[in-house]
């Protein structure tokens, strides 16, 4: 097992994890590793980003998860990148979250998640940061989740005056029209997005 080149590994899972991180329990479990053996290898790769200038990412720890996260230096790039005309590919992710936002609005993300099977917070940050969706308000009950919502920018993008033009869902949302459906309203927005670069 020495073999096993920890560090790697260990970065492949932080990426893999993305925002949600890693608890020290999950390294250990994945790892089928030690506690001590883990905080070794966690703190050997975080030395590793901190003491190579030339590296443009590190690790974090917050409320008991470790994340790789882009360094300081590099928020410029990064938000030119974000806000770049040419960035206006959206994936398949961000475009099922995008229709099943614009649908049930306003929706929890623990509610998109329910219908989309897999974590989708993501695909919500990528449209918030283009300015497709936002936070409406809060839900009520425990934990107060955000409700989400499209914007002015999500009608100005599908030529809508308002959400109720959305075209309707059908009655059977298995049947063959509804994947018609889908697809369409997929084109029709990757067509509008490649129109306003």
């Amino acid at each position: 097992m020495s073999s096993i080149n920890w560090k790697g590994v260990l970065e492949s899972l932080l990426f893999a994890a993305g925002d949600e991180g890693l608890s020290l329990k999950q390294v250990c479990s994945v790892l089928e590793i030690e506690e001590q053996k883990a905080k070794d290898v966690l703190e050997d790769l975080k030395n590793d980003y901190e003491n190579d200038s030339n590296r443009g990412i590190y690790i974090i720890e917050i409320a008991g998860t470790f994340q790789l996260v882009t360094k300081k230096t590099n928020a410029d790039y990064l938000k030119k990148l974000v806000e770049s005309p040419h960035v206006s590919f959206l994936s398949q992710a961000a475009l099922e979250t995008l229709a099943i936002i614009a649908y049930k609005q306003p929706i929890t993300r623990t509610e998109i998640e329910q219908i989309r099977g897999v974590k989708t917070e993501r695909p919500i940050q990528t449209l918030t940061s283009k300015g497709l969706v936002k936070e409406v308000g809060r839900a009520e009950g425990t934990g107060r989740a955000f409700l989400f919502g499209t914007t002015k920018e999500f009608l100005d993008y599908f030529g809508l005056k308002s959400i109720e033009e959305l075209p309707p869902l059908p009655e059977n949302i298995e049947d063959e029209f509804a994947q018609d459906e889908a697809d369409l309203f997929f084109e029709k927005f990757q067509e509008t997005m490649e129109t306003n670069e």
